[in-house]
């Protein structure tokens, strides 16, 4: 096994029907699987990423729900609901 791929981590990212259908294209037009050219566009726009603080706001920001979200995990939380960070595995 090489060393990439023993330190690779795996994600599963779920795409809606517009993002799916155009990813689908892209692979057809170019003749490669669709997870491997999701990875190269995933690896790609992460490389390309500003790191800076506030580019990051902005983009979690962009995420329908995602505040939302956070906060339902952090009243589940308050409530005693989910799983201490220390009995993780």
């Amino acid at each position: 096994m090489s060393k990439v791929a023993a330190s690779a981590k795996r994600i599963n990212v779920t795409l809606d029907d517009e993002h799916a259908g155009k990813l689908a294209r892209l692979a057809e037009r170019t003749h490669v699987q669709e997870g491997t050219l999701a990875r190269s566009l995933l690896a790609t726009a992460l490389d390309d990423a500003d790191p800076d603080a506030a580019r990051i706001t902005e983009i979690l920001d962009a995420i329908p729900g995602a505040w939302e979200r956070a906060q339902e995990g952090l009243a589940q939380a308050a409530r005693g609901e989910g799983t201490p960070l220390d009995e993780l595995a």
